[in-house]
């Protein structure tokens, strides 16, 4: 029997119990993670979206599924500008971990030193529903800037029409720009849609980067291939493998029948079937964004 072939223990939030085919390599990073902690950390914001059995244990769960060993945690939109959560979710994983904070224009100088010496990297706008977001459009480059010094990037999880609209604020920033989930680029454009060339000179410019995650969230055919979302990710891997991050986005906060997070790991064979991008994707890429130690 296969290591693919053998269950694995059942992962909340997660469907199936086989562990994926593809062989996760030493250091391998999901870069997009939340945890929620409602006992220890009650949400901000209306808990609609508040995932249950989504604590740090629980993803320790999924790494030994997937065969991954470091994570980068993103503050979920429940608990607004309080970040104590991801923290103490660093803390707990230590030097394996990292972090994405979501803050305001209030925030001190003093406490985004707290946030770097807690192992967070950047900081997040979501912007694509205007009307449930707790930043503005208008506090990115302001906000840009000043993270810049401490060598931190923005996270953008905008809609393709979105990140077109907004083409020369991105000329503006300048720390290296992160677009979530493949730029949230609409279906059946694609790649053709405006947004793609938009990132693509970003890229090749290198000046952002691009999370290959969450192929739910735009795909029209769905599971198990995604194949919609596929020739997106595909194209991005093709252009620029050094500039490509995956992530699960375990717990799935957007979908209600969770999706197998071993098939999506898998996915990356399809997306990127020589091993050595792979290994660059999973392991090399992270430790340049995030600043995890070097596997040489």
């Amino acid at each position: 029997m296969t290591s693919a072939e053998m269950a694995a223990d059942a992962v909340p939030n997660s469907a199936g119990r086989a562990r994926p085919r593809l062989e996760a390599p030493a250091g391998a990073c999901d870069c997009h993670v939340h945890v929620y902690d409602a006992a220890c950390f009650p949400p901000s914001r209306p808990a609609s979206r508040l995932q249950r059995d989504a604590s740090v244990a629980d993803y320790r769960l999924l790494q030994r599924r997937n065969g991954t060993a470091r994570v980068v945690l993103v503050t979920a939109a429940v608990y607004a500008t309080d970040n104590r959560v991801t923290l103490d979710a660093i803390a707990q994983l230590g030097e394996n971990a990292r972090g994405v904070a979501v803050v305001g224009p209030d925030i001190t100088d003093a406490e985004l030193q707290t946030l770097h010496r807690g192992g967070i990297r950047g900081i997040r706008f979501t912007q694509f529903d205007p009307a449930t977001a707790v930043t503005t459009i208008d506090m990115i480059e302001p906000l840009s800037r000043r993270v810049n010094a401490l060598g931190w990037h923005v996270q953008i999880h905008m809609r393709g029409d979105q990140i077109a609209a907004a083409e020369s604020l991105w000329e503006r920033l300048p720390c290296p720009i992160v677009f979530d989930h493949m730029g949230r680029l609409p279906q059946p454009a694609g790649f053709e849609h405006p947004a793609y060339a938009i990132i693509r000179r970003l890229i090749d410019r290198d000046r952002a980067w691009v999370k290959l995650s969450g192929a739910y969230l735009d795909s029209t055919v769905g599971r198990p291939t995604y194949a919609d979302i596929a020739t997106v990710a595909r194209a991005f891997v093709a252009a620029a493998p050094e500039r490509m991050v995956w992530g699960s986005d375990w717990p799935h906060p957007t979908e209600t029948d969770k999706p197998d997070d071993a098939a999506l790991f898998d996915l990356l064979a399809d997306w990127a079937p020589a091993q050595d991008t792979r290994r660059r994707i999973l392991v090399t890429n992270p430790e340049t964004l995030y600043g995890f130690a070097q596997s040489g």
